[in-house]
């Protein structure tokens, strides 16, 4: 298992939650998302490692903007 965690930013309520938690779950290995408007923390766990691009990626395509953290 691997677990890694990204700042997110333009996250302000649950339904962002939800938008970024979908598009992330659909990477293959992930496990377990958890994502936090009030922190702008997103935390995957996933069975493999996961590439920087395909997270961020994945972030964008939910309307938002993530770095490694």
């Amino acid at each position: 298992m691997a677990e890694v965690q990204y700042k997110v930013t333009g996250m302000s309520c649950g339904h962002c939650e939800a938008s970024v938690r979908g598009e992330v779950s659909k990477l293959a290995g992930v496990e377990d998302v958890q994502v936090s408007a009030a922190a702008g923390t997103l935390k995957i766990v996933s069975t493999s490692a996961l590439s920087d691009d395909a997270v961020i990626a994945a972030v964008d395509e939910a309307g938002y903007s993530a770095v490694r953290a």
